[in-house]
Order: C-alpha cells, then sequence, then structure tokens
C-alpha cells in the first residue's frame, strides 16, 4: 500500500515541487557546459557525453541539491506558512517523515557516488550535504553568513568539474566567482522578501537587523565588488562581458532602488536567476 502510494502522480510531483526543477536543470546544464566548453583541451565533445562517470558527478551535485532543498522546506515549514503559504508542501502534501527519508536517501546515494569517482569528490560531496543541512538548521537565520555559505556552495558546481578532469582552468575559477557574487546578491534579496516570516520566528537576517535601506546599500556595495572583480579577471579574455555585466548590474541596482514591495523584491530575485542563466550560457561562447 506504501510502497503504491510513493508512485501516485501527485506524490511524485510534490517531491519535484520541493527539489526545484528548473533550479536543478541549470545545475546540471553549468556543468556540462563547463566541461564542453571551458575546458577546451578535452577534445571531442562525444567524449564528454559518453563519460558515465562524469553524468555520475553531473547527477551526485544534482542529488545533493535537491536534498539541500528538501531539508531547507522541512525546517522552513512556519516560516513558510507566513512568507508563501500557497506554496507549502511539507506538512500539507507530504508528510515530514517523507521529506526527511528522501532527504537522507539523496545524500546517502550522491556521496557513495562520489567516493566511488575518487576520493576528493566524495569529500567535497559529503562537505556540501553537511554544510547545507547546517545552513537550513542555523546559518540561513544568522546575518550574512547563510548567504555566504550559499554562494560558496554554487561556486563549487563548477570546481567540481575542474577537480573531475584534473584542471586547475583560470576561466572556471572565473565562473566559479560570478556563480558566487551573484548567487550572494540573490540570497539578501530572497531574504528581504521573506523578512515577515523570518522576523516572526527569530531569524536574524540581514534586512532584519539593519533595515531594508542599509540592505539595499550591501547590495550595491557588492555589486560594485562584483563588477570590478570581473573586469579584473576577465577583461584581457572578453571585455564584452563586463560590459554587459555592467549594463544587468545597472538595471538589477535600478530595480532594488525602486523595491518597495513583497512582489517586488521577488522579481528581482527572479531576475537575479535569469542573470546567472546569461552568465552559464557565455560560455558557449566566451
Amino acid at each position: 500500500m506504501r510502497v503504491a502510494k510513493i508512485f501516485r502522480p501527485s506524490f511524485i510531483y510534490n517531491y519535484l515541487k520541493l527539489i526545484r526543477g528548473i533550479n536543478l536543470f541549470i545545475v546540471a546544464l553549468t556543468q556540462y557546459l563547463t566541461a564542453l566548453f571551458l575546458l577546451t583541451d578535452r577534445g571531442d565533445w562525444s567524449e564528454i557525453f559518453r563519460d558515465l562517470n562524469f553524468f555520475l558527478m553531473v547527477s551526485a551535485t544534482v542529488m545533493v541539491t535537491s536534498a539541500g532543498y528538501l531539508i531547507n522546506d522541512y525546517y522552513d515549514i512556519k516560516i513558510d506558512f507566513v512568507n508563501k503559504p500557497e506554496r507549502v508542501v511539507v506538512g500539507k502534501a507530504l508528510r515530514r517523515r517523507w521529506v526527511i527519508f528522501g532527504h537522507s536517501a539523496l545524500n546517502i546515494t550522491a556521496i557513495a557516488i562520489g567516493f566511488f569517482i575518487s576520493i576528493q569528490i566524495g569529500i567535497i560531496m559529503f562537505g556540501a550535504a553537511f554544510m547545507l543541512w547546517l545552513y537550513s538548521n542555523q546559518l540561513k537565520r544568522l546575518p550574512f553568513i547563510g548567504n555566504f555559505v550559499v554562494a560558496v556552495l554554487t561556486g563549487t558546481t563548477l570546481i567540481l568539474v575542474a577537480e573531475y578532469f584534473h584542471q586547475r582552468a583560470y576561466i572556471i575559477a572565473c565562473y566559479a566567482i560570478f556563480s558566487a557574487f551573484i548567487t550572494l546578491i540573490r540570497e539578501i534579496i530572497k531574504d528581504t522578501e521573506d523578512m515577515k516570516g523570518d522576523a516572526r520566528y527569530g531569524c536574524k537576517t540581514i534586512p532584519i537587523v539593519l533595515g531594508v535601506a542599509r540592505t539595499k546599500q550591501i547590495i550595491y556595495a557588492i555589486m560594485i565588488a562584483f563588477e570590478i572583480t570581473v573586469i579584473w579577471l576577465l577583461w584581457d579574455l572578453s571585455y564584452i562581458l563586463p560590459v554587459i555585466l555592467a549594463i544587468t548590474l545597472l538595471l538589477l541596482g535600478l530595480g532594488v532602488q525602486r523595491a518597495d514591495t513583497i512582489k517586488d523584491f521577488h522579481n528581482l530575485s527572479t531576475y537575479c536567476k535569469v542573470i546567472m542563466l546569461l552568465g552559464v550560457l557565455s560560455m558557449i561562447w566566451i
């Protein structure tokens, strides 16, 4: 009876809703594009697509990310009932024990795959799984540190590709830094969007501690640091990317300045996703 329940379309749909399928697609796409276009000495593309271990590593990365979403929603049930009650799945459409089971199963499988590929990748998978749990359990309720951890873990998805192919490509490090910066900005914007529920349950995020006005100033400072870093790292490789990034960040900055409602900050968070995706796709022609 319970096995039949697991394979019901509604059960599967709710699980997929929790693990954010679009975000997982971007993670997998990023790792494959990194291998195809940034590691230019890999030669024949078909070699990468035929590489079973690389496919397993990408799958393990997706599993750890999925587990992170599950445990985050598990710990945030009360907060989510305040911030986005219509999107709550845990405790409504899915029982909490199934969420914990999924989180554990995904992490164990991903870590096992990691160690199967290499000790280094296994350690990275274990570290990422642990930090995502720690983030959901404690760090996200603290100012800045939780945002920083998520940003670093996002950049790590690209570093994994370099580790797998035993290359330390400069351009991969540049893109990892790009991913970390835009994720950091998005995480702070999301905290501003979720202030109401976070404040009710004792979170000490940047907008709660410093207020929205000062949080916007911090976002501006990070965007300026972001642009300066990209110019410093990429100008000799491509002056077009820093210019395009400057335009997109200018538009983001104008949006942050005008943002006043939850919907405004939600739209800005979505815009950051678009910037991330465009950055990933730029690998094709850089």
